[in-house]
């Protein structure tokens, strides 16, 4: 009997501890369905292109239809809610990279587009200085070298014989009548008649019947205003004559790189027609007026040409190396770094005291612009690190959590909505130009228009990128402002007044 019991405890013991296996596992599978399930309800649904939708599962967006994306939720919690984080492999992916800002000596480069022009003080018209015609010339095409003393044209002049004809007779009566003498001889010798020509005239008697002009200057011949045969008058120019020993480098100018360009500063350029050749001169001048249309002053350098490889009306590239300040030194941070809205300058700066990828936004102050970096006004310190590769990247992940970016300059669903466009319009089409001044000339036009985000002409292809809101603006508004300036569009044609404005290395029409 005892021992029946003892089996019978022993089977329900045994049947006890199975089915506390068996069923042992099908509640640990119901507490991780349960904390799946958790992880589930606590997951956020939004929209890429609406961020600031929130919903607590998937589906449709509300506004345009597109499925909703999972919100990339951060293990890194935040005390400040306005901050990004970016996982290790996100940050790779994204190619992420911050730089230290420091402060160093700010120099500018000062890109300048000219031509070569002769020295206007070495200019020289050979003018008649009697009355007459042009019997014969000795200089018959511009360009011609003449040098000083060399005949360039015989002149048959009425006046001059009677002057002959007076210095002759008064030359026999000159012991007794001196002053009639004297009279005679400086008549001729205003008519510019040197001593010698004077006293060959008074020593054989003869009356000369045209009279030599010579040259009184070296140079080069650049015009030549008569033919043989003309009647001209005293002071009529005959010849313009251009000494090119030195010469002039005209650059163009704008009004915002004026504050940059001193009077002693060395500029250094090439000439198109001359590849492999680097020049330079010191600026000598800079035009105190500006051009009202094409917004452009000159500036001038002074080239020594003494081989005369210069020829006037080269076409010159130049770069001046401006420090904006000889003592202070600035911050100045990459172009790659900034986000430039229009209104806003901004950077993503990443906080210090972690290793993690986290940045906040922060809006800057700009100033002048040194090629591909900024000087920056007001804003940064030096030895905070801010994004520097990747910084579209940090932002677009700033907009799909909702938080301040380029788009939006404060937190909560619903600013964040206001700033955000419904949707920017890219257009690309064709504007007629040249060089680097046309480029910047067109890109500054477009960006004038309100509503316009970003412009980039291509020097290659002539053709122009522009983003835009098409609530604010449309594509005929922004090609007519580019016409405005001068280059045509495929809509709209520059006015002619506005065109021939345009610096020389500009024109693009054939």
């Amino acid at each position: 009997m005892k021992r029946n019991l003892l089996i019978l405890f022993i089977t329900l013991a045994t049947g006890i501890f199975v089915g506390w296996l068996a069923f042992h596992p099908s509640n640990a599978g119901k507490d991780q369905n349960d904390h799946s399930s958790e992880a589930e309800k606590n997951e956020v649904w939004t929209c890429s292109m609406h961020p600031h939708i929130r919903m607590d599962k998937p589906g449709k967006c509300p506004i345009c239809g597109m499925d909703l994306i999972p919100l990339a939720q951060s293990a890194y919690v935040s005390i400040d809610p306005e901050v990004i984080h970016l996982s290790e492999e996100a940050a790779k992916l994204a190619d992420v990279a911050t730089t230290v800002v420091t402060k160093h000596k700010p120099i500018k480069e000062i890109r300048l587009y000219g031509k070569v022009q002769p020295d206007e003080r070495l200019f020289q018209s050979q003018v008649a200085h009697v009355s007459g015609r042009i019997e014969s010339l000795s200089v018959n095409f511009t360009g011609e070298t003449v040098n000083k003393g060399k005949i360039l044209a015989k002149i048959y002049s009425p006046e001059l014989i009677n002057a002959q004809q007076e210095l002759i007779e008064a030359s026999k009566t000159k012991d007794s009548q001196p002053d009639i003498y004297d009279a005679a001889r400086k008549k001729l010798l205003q008519w510019k008649l040197t001593d010698s020509q004077i006293s060959s005239i008074e020593s054989a008697g003869v009356i000369q019947s045209t009279i030599d002009v010579v040259s009184n200057t070296n140079g080069i011949v650049i015009a030549r205003r008569v033919k043989a045969g003309d009647y001209v008058d005293r002071g009529s120019a005959l010849f313009d004559i251009a000494d090119l020993s030195k010469v002039w480098i005209q650059f163009d100018a704008y009004e915002s790189d004026l504050m940059f360009l001193r009077k002693g500063e060395r500029v250094f350029f090439t000439i198109q027609a001359l590849p492999g050749h680097d020049y330079s001169g010191e600026i000598v001048f800079v035009d105190p007026v500006i051009d009202p249309v094409t917004r452009v002053a000159k500036v001038r350098a002074e080239v020594d040409n003494m081989e005369g490889v210069l020829k006037p009306d080269m076409f010159a590239s130049g770069i001046v190396s401006s420090n904006l300040n000889e003592e202070a030194t600035q911050i100045v941070i990459p172009k790659s770094s900034v986000l430039w809205t229009g209104k806003r300058s901004i950077v993503y700066v990443k906080q210090p005291g972690s290793d993690e990828s986290i940045f906040k936004l922060r809006e800057i102050e700009l100033g002048p612009i040194l090629g591909d970096s900024y000087v920056v006004a007001d804003g940064l310190a030096e030895g905070e690190e801010i994004v520097t590769s990747g910084t579209f990247s940090v932002d677009a992940a700033a907009q799909l959590e909702g938080k301040p970016s380029m788009m939006s300059s404060s937190t909560g669903n619903k600013n964040v909505s206001a700033k955000l466009p419904v949707k920017n319009h890219l257009e690309v089409f064709n504007v007629s130009g040249n060089c680097e001044m046309c480029k910047d000339r067109i890109e500054k036009a477009a960006m004038k228009v309100d509503g316009v985000y970003s412009a980039d002409w291509s020097i290659e292809n002539k053709k122009i990128n522009v983003e835009f809101d098409p609530v604010k603006t449309d594509i005929r508004i922004i090609q007519k402002a580019i016409a405005d300036s001068g280059h045509d569009t495929e809509l709209f044609k520059a006015d002619d007044f506005t065109y021939s404005s345009l610096p020389e290395c500009c024109l693009y029409r054939k």
